[in-house]
Order: C-alpha cells, then structure tokens, then sequence
C-alpha cells in the first residue's frame, strides 16, 4: 500500500466512529423527547392573536403573583391535540387557568373541535400564521409552557400532554394536586 494512502484509509473507520459516538449520545440522553426553551427562567413572551369565539384573548401574562398558569398552543388537524384535551380539561376543572393558542388553524374547524372536545381555556387567541409561536419558540403543536406566579416560564413540553406526563413532568413544575 503507497505510503500517502494509508492516513486517507483509516477516514472512514474515523468518520463512522464519530457518528456512532453522537447516536449513542443521542440515545443517553435523560429526555429524549424535551426540547430546550431559552425562555425557561425568563418572564414569558407577549401575544399577538386574533379573536377567537369571543372569548377573552389574551396578550401578555402579567407577573401578578397568582397561580401557576399553562400556555398550550394547539390545533384542530393535531392528533396529539385531541389526545392530550382530556387532560386539559382535567386541569381545568381543578382549577388551572389555561391559555390556549389555536395555530395555523382553520377556525371553523378549531371551533367544531372545542364544541365536540370541551373548551378547557380561560382565555384564547388565534394565530394564524404563527407569529406569536415563533416568539415561544414553538417547534410544532402540540406544546405547553407552565408559566409561574412571576410570570416566568417554569417548563416548556413538546408533545402531547397524557396522564404520565401530567404526573411526572407538568405536575412537578405546577406543584400541583390533579384529580385523576
């Protein structure tokens, strides 16, 4: 073998092991699933929303000292979406002010979806083309932000939020007792 080929042979073995070595670190990771926030510990952003069915929208979360609060940015052709709503509700009805953000959503069929679902928001807002999710940081829908009584987002949960997720991640942040 020529003498200048042999640093260009061992590349390949070098180059996989590289991959390999980010795969497995992948992997290890303790929640594969989590995405980062850079707004976990900073207050939470404003809202720039439509009105939706008349109800209350809402356009910054003041730092008032009350409960903790849920930001949860759905849509009516989100599966997830329909999957987490009876946990919405469930917090609803315990008492949990939840802030709803309908994206990129066609509103008679965000409408249809609450009347057949249950409506679990205090207050919420249309964003149709998603620029108040880009100032979240929104990487699709489902997601929810638990924002504390100081107005700063405590967690941020990409994905659908079911009953171990409630217990073990959202429940935690909230310090809250849910009726289950």
């Amino acid at each position: 073998m020529n003498r200048r080929l042999a640093p260009l042979a061992i590349l390949p073995p070098a180059i996989f092991a590289f991959i390999a070595a980010l795969f497995y670190w992948g992997l290890a990771r303790d929640d594969p699933d989590g995405l980062p926030s850079s707004f976990v510990g900073r207050n939470a952003p404003g809202f720039e929303l439509e009105p939706f069915e008349g109800m209350p929208i809402p356009d910054r979360i003041d730092p008032d000292g009350g409960g903790y609060r849920l930001v949860n940015f759905w849509a009516s052709w989100c599966a997830p979406c329909r999957a987490e709503h009876a946990q919405l509700l469930s917090l609803k009805g315990d008492g949990m002010e939840i802030i709803g953000v309908n994206y990129k959503d066609d509103p008679a069929n965000a409408r249809a979806f609450l009347q057949e679902l249950g409506n679990p928001y205090t207050e919420i807002g249309a964003d149709p083309e998603g620029r108040t999710a880009i100032e979240w940081g929104v990487y699709g829908v489902p997601e929810t932000f638990v924002v504390g009584p100081d107005g700063k987002v405590a967690l941020r949960h990409a994905g659908p939020v079911t009953a171990r997720v409630l217990r073990e991640t959202v429940g935690p942040a909230l310090d809250w007792e849910t009726s289950e």
